[in-house]
């Protein structure tokens, strides 16, 4: 952040910030050695005549409040206010397409992270507690979280809307539009916050895994990341929906909610109560990633064999308890032809944990240690010890190392001496197990569940 930028108070007061970014001048907060701004919009809302349609550029006057969150993308929440299975309570809206940037206070040059939740695409948002960047930023990464629309809202398709939408413009996909724009956004904008808009890394868990292997194999996003991290998802070899019957299943919705069906207009359409939408809408249905010839032109798995994803260096793993292993495992071989590819396993299970998870680490489980937030998930409930404190503390660290990896390296270099290589077949395709302490195994020899009990159920697709 250059003096032209940014006006900050004397390291170690908290106080106002602001940054000036290519959409407007952003008053943020300090406190010590960090930066943070949040709910910033980086894109015109979705809503009115820009629902199902790509995110549109905006910009404002004068300077804009970047202290609180945005609204998540409209979903479902329990009416006691409870969170739901993604940690979002109360409120939502199709009015989402907001960001938040954790930074060092006084970066320059610094490699920048970009994070896509889970949820099954029907649920999440940027501004869940294990989210929080602060970690990054004091390791000297500028850390972004995303909000994108959800299941239909995010997903959908009819002949109505392909007629209408502009040649050349994306349609259907517009979970993947959005972290499209996002990303377009925090290149355009990321020298103000004092980062390297040539040292970018999309990263995300479960359905935000997809999104990230969906924007590796969509040829709309080329250029707007230099690295990858793929986390748990189940949906690598699951094959996308063609347009056409991603169509009729808009018809359906459309006559369900009291339309004529593939006679729909766009008017009709764009007219319909947001929450009807997301109520009649078969879970996860309507975020199935479509094959739409312009975002995507063929699926995960088939873009990777036929090595045409986008070749930039890359983590992929899952979880000891997921069910999830044999498609990360095509993938990751496909994908070390090319730039390096690291694989990991992740199988660390606290010891006050271990009654309810026998059989290995569950879904999203890794979370709160590559964001090292334990003491604020809400599933751990402040029940983390020192030991689990440790191995968030290795975890995180290969996190920010892969990061701030220089182009060419071959190697992470985690804290303690650890090393991990990239997986080639010289090396037996080598694969960091997290455990208590790191490891290096072979991808052959990973069982998931471990142990010979029985697998864990496979996901649907985006889950």
């Amino acid at each position: 952040m250059t003096d032209a930028d940014l006006t900050a108070p004397a390291a170690g007061v908290s106080g106002p910030v602001k940054v000036e970014t290519r959409s407007g001048v952003l008053v943020g907060a300090r406190e010590g050695g960090l930066v943070r701004f949040l709910g910033v919009p980086y894109a015109r809302p979705p809503v009115g005549e820009l629902r199902w349609r790509a995110p549109q550029p905006l910009s404002w006057t004068g300077e804009r409040a970047a202290t609180a969150f945005g609204p998540p993308g409209l979903q479902r929440t329990p009416s006691d206010g409870r969170p739901n299975g993604a940690g979002v309570s109360g409120a939502s809206s199709e009015d989402c397409l907001y960001l938040n940037v954790w930074a060092p206070a006084e970066a320059r040059g610094a490699p920048v992270m970009v994070w896509i939740y889970g949820g099954g695409g029907t649920m999440g948002s940027g501004s869940v507690p294990s989210y929080d960047g602060s970690a990054f930023a004091r390791d000297g990464v500028i850390l972004v979280t995303i909000n994108y629309r959800l299941g239909a809202l995010g997903g959908f398709a009819h002949p109505a809307l392909t007629r209408a939408t502009p040649a050349g413009e994306g349609l259907a996909n517009y979970h993947l539009l959005d972290a499209m724009a996002a990303l377009r956004w925090v290149k355009d904008n990321a020298a103000a916050f004092g980062g390297d808009p040539g040292n970018v890394t999309v990263f995300g868990e479960s359905a935000g895994a997809t999104i990230t292997a969906n924007l590796l194999t969509s040829p709309m996003a080329r250029g707007l990341f230099d690295k990858a991290i793929v986390q748990s998802t189940g949906s690598l070899p699951t094959p996308g929906t063609p347009l056409a019957a991603a169509e009729a299943f808009g018809a359906r919705l459309a006559s369900a909610l009291g339309l004529p069906g593939a006679e729909a207009t766009v008017e009709q359409l764009r007219a319909l109560p947001g929450e009807a939408v997301i109520g009649v809408e078969r879970l996860g249905a309507g975020l199935r990633t479509v094959i739409d010839g312009r975002v995507k032109t063929q699926s995960i798995m088939d873009a990777f064999a036929a090595g045409e994803a986008i070749d930039v260096p890359m983590i992929i793993g899952t979880n000891s308890d997921e069910g999830r292993l044999s498609g990360t495992q095509r993938v990751a071989t496909y994908a070390m032809s090319g730039a390096p590819v690291w694989q990991y396993f992740f199988d660390y299970v606290p010891d006050w944990r271990r009654a309810e998870q026998p059989n290995g680490a569950a879904h999203a489980a890794e979370i709160p240690y590559v964001f090292d937030t334990l003491r604020r998930d809400r599933r751990i409930g402040g029940r983390a010890t020192d030991k689990d404190q440790s191995v968030a503390d290795y975890i995180h660290a290969c996190w920010v190392a892969f990061a701030k990896l220089p182009a060419g390296a071959r190697a992470i270099e985690g804290p303690g001496g650890f090393v991990w290589p990239a997986r080639t077949e010289a090396n037996d395709r080598t694969v960091a197990i997290f455990q208590e302490r790191p490891s290096l195994g072979k991808a052959q020899d990973l069982r998931s569940p471990p142990n010979g009990a029985p697998p864990g159920p496979t996901s649907r697709d985006e889950e």
